[in-house]
């Protein structure tokens, strides 16, 4: 038994050391918190990396793990190109400016559906009923569900939720899944 204590002495010792060595390599950028990091969102900065490399851009995140730094610039043709700095490279962050509140807009967007549309309840409680009905009319057993009967469930495996979109369809099935999505499509086909 006493082969075993010392044993576990050995391999605690060792990994302590090894987390030392680790912790002794990380630079002071993968040093700093997530709270941190979190400072540095929205706002102009400029990264000197490993090699002399510098970047510039509009902080859209930091990765809390790697502190991997992801850079928005906006482009002259209306585009934005995005680039990432990884963590271990990072050597030192200045802050250039503040971001306005249209570009903090816009880089809260930037990963966004370009059509993102807003329906009223009316309008949602009308696309629900004409889906429903043409559903129903062509023999596809459908029911409304949940707490406010806003989702439509099709034969019970399958539901459809607000705005009744194929998109909006959801199903641990994908052949059902796939039929109604194509049937969704042509419906809306028939609607325009």
């Amino acid at each position: 038994m006493t082969t075993g204590a010392k044993r576990l002495d050995y391999k605690e010792t060792r990994i302590s050391s090894l987390a030392v060595q680790q912790i002794g390599n990380m630079t002071e950028w993968q040093r700093k918190t997530p709270l941190e990091w979190l400072t540095y969102v929205n706002k102009e900065i400029e990264v000197l990396a490993a090699e002399k490399q510098k970047f510039k851009g509009w902080v859209l995140t930091v990765d809390p793990v790697s502190a991997n730094i992801l850079l928005a610039n906006p482009l002259e043709n209306g585009k934005v190109s995005v680039s990432g700095i990884l963590g271990h490279a990072v050597q030192e962050v200045k802050i250039l400016s503040e971001a306005s509140d249209a570009m903090k807009e816009k880089l809260a967007h930037l990963f966004m559906p370009g059509e993102s549309q807003t329906y009223s309840q009316e309008e949602l409680e009308d696309k629900k009923s004409s889906l429903k009905n043409w559903l129903e009319k062509n023999h596809i057993p459908v029911r409304e569900q949940g707490e406010s009967q806003t989702t439509l469930c099709v034969a019970g495996v399958l539901t459809i939720d607000p705005p009744y979109g194929p998109e909006d369809c959801n199903s641990s099935n994908e052949i059902i899944l796939s039929r109604v999505q194509g049937l969704i499509q042509s419906y809306l086909g028939l609607q325009q």
